[in-house]
């Protein structure tokens, strides 16, 4: 005969007096609430292996008779899988620490500071965590990362896709994908949700804009830049840049101890790539230097230093904004900041040829990367001649577009 279930009724249990020591009243199944002092509890008695054991399910009147017979049932259905309901609640108690612990954000901060920050620049990173603050944190911050699904994911990818901004959703995607596969080789979660993402975002469309490839939109250019009536370190490093075939953040983080006047060169013991460069300087370029030198070598390392803090290179946007401001903000081969980053170099190629300079005296763009193209143009370092060359063949282009050679 089976034995029977739920003996208790709900005002028993509320009514239920202590008799001077502990009192037990079962409401079978092993559910049994003990009563001792002003105190009610449950108890669930089962065996296990068996051994006999006994589960808390907590205190009445937190715990209803109600929840207290869900509890019970509950325990059945794991003793009829095998599972020790008590080793289980155990489990669960770590499992609710452990997410507690490692949190989307927590994730996202452990990944940044141990790995990310010290594997690419200071800038980079920083942007890639703006990124995160700015699109995973309000939806996924305090989420534990073992109970976001792809949908939620989407989500936060879904809402940065409709403000148009597909180029963002694809590179928040992959910060979200590296926090993850962080969170996998760390034994937080067992694999990377956005991996089943593939192929749904929307691909980037390129925009090509007009570029300035002949000497008269070249020689314009460089004359309203030297009207420029902006802050005289931007002034200086726009001046500067068409003289040199380097990068925009080399050019902005170039310090004055890298410069050898004498020998009219700069002198990079690194670039992106990790390779030293050489680049000749032509005399425009040595003049532009002499000009700021004392305006800005007493107080900064930095050659063009920010605006707000001397001790620290000029802004990445900083020069961006002022081609902004003169008209040439989506002329490629005219921007130096992000986002529409490109060289000089684009614009100083078809001019050189233009004004008569050999294929063969011209710096090789390759359409590779960019570490292709610095790598190409290091290897001027230690060949005879090539230094002289370089610097007489920037000077010579430079003076009938706009650039004159200094008395």
């Amino acid at each position: 005969m089976a034995r029977q279930l739920n003996k208790l009724s709900a005002n028993e249990v509320k009514n239920a007096k202590d008799s001077g020591k502990m009192r037990k009243l079962a409401d079978g199944g092993g559910l049994t609430l003990v009563i001792k002092g002003k105190s009610k509890y449950w108890w669930l008695r089962y065996r296990f292996a068996g051994n006999e054991k006994t589960l808390s399910l907590g205190s009445y009147p937190q715990v209803s008779l109600a929840a207290a017979r869900q509890a019970r049932d509950e325990a059945k259905a794991l003793l009829q899988q095998n599972i020790d309901p008590s080793a289980h609640k155990r489990q669960e108690s770590t499992q609710r620490v452990s997410d507690g612990e490692n949190t989307f954000r927590t994730l996202c901060e452990n990944w940044y500071q141990q790995k990310h920050s010290v594997e690419v620049t200071e800038a980079h990173a920083v942007r890639n965590w703006r990124r995160l603050e700015i699109y995973t944190f309000p939806l996924l911050a305090k989420r534990p990362i073992r109970s976001i699904q792809p949908a939620d994911i989407l989500q936060v990818l879904d809402g940065i896709v409709k403000k148009g901004n597909v180029e963002t959703a694809h590179r928040v995607k992959t910060l979200i994908s590296l926090v993850f596969r962080y969170a996998v080789a760390t034994s937080r979660v067992d694999s990377d949700v956005t991996r089943d993402l593939t192929g749904y975002l929307p691909n980037t469309q390129v925009k090509h804009q007009h570029a300035l490839v002949r000497p008269d939109e070249a020689s314009l250019l460089l004359k309203d830049i030297h009207a420029y009536q902006g802050h005289f370190a931007t002034s200086a490093a726009l001046k500067f840049s068409p003289l040199v075939f380097t990068r925009p953040g080399d050019t902005r983080q170039m310090r004055w101890e890298h410069i050898d006047f004498e020998k009219a060169q700069w002198e990079l013991p690194t670039t992106k790539n990790g390779a030293p460069l050489i680049v000749p300087l032509a005399t425009q370029a040595i003049a532009i230097l002499d000009e700021i030198e004392p305006l800005t070598k007493h107080r900064s390392p930095y050659v063009f230093p920010n605006v707000r803090d001397a001790k620290r290179p000029m802004s990445n946007v900083a020069i961006k904004a002022a081609l902004d401001r003169m008209g040439y903000g989506l002329v490629e081969g005219a921007i130096l900041g992000k986002p529409s980053s490109v060289y000089f170099l684009d614009l100083n190629h078809p001019i050189l040829r233009e004004t008569g300079i050999r294929a063969d005296q011209i710096p090789i763009r390759s359409k590779g990367s960019a570490e292709t193209e610095i790598n190409q143009l290091a290897t001027i370092v230690g060949r005879p001649g090539l230094n002289d060359r370089l610097a007489s063949v920037t000077q010579h282009a430079a003076m009938p577009i706009g650039m004159k050679k200094p008395d």
